[in-house]
């Protein structure tokens, strides 16, 4: 099983970005995804934006993973 998570942009450069995940900055792969823009967020795995998702739906399951870790 393959798990993706949230992450929102915060800085882009070429195909490259950096992104908060549960609040800590990584670097990860645009080239699977276009238009990507600051403050999108992403479904991240293992270093590749797979997908954008809207913020809404982003939230939700940040919330949803936050009661897993509780």
């Amino acid at each position: 099983m393959c798990l993706s998570i949230p992450a929102k942009i915060v800085s882009i450069s070429g195909r490259q970005a950096e992104a908060l995940v549960g609040g800590v900055k990584v670097n990860i792969s645009l080239e699977l995804v276009d238009g990507v823009e600051k403050g999108d967020f992403v479904l991240v795995h293992t270093g590749f934006a797979l997908q954008k998702l809207d913020e809404k739906e982003a939230k939700e399951t940040l919330d949803l993973l936050d009661e897993f870790m509780e």
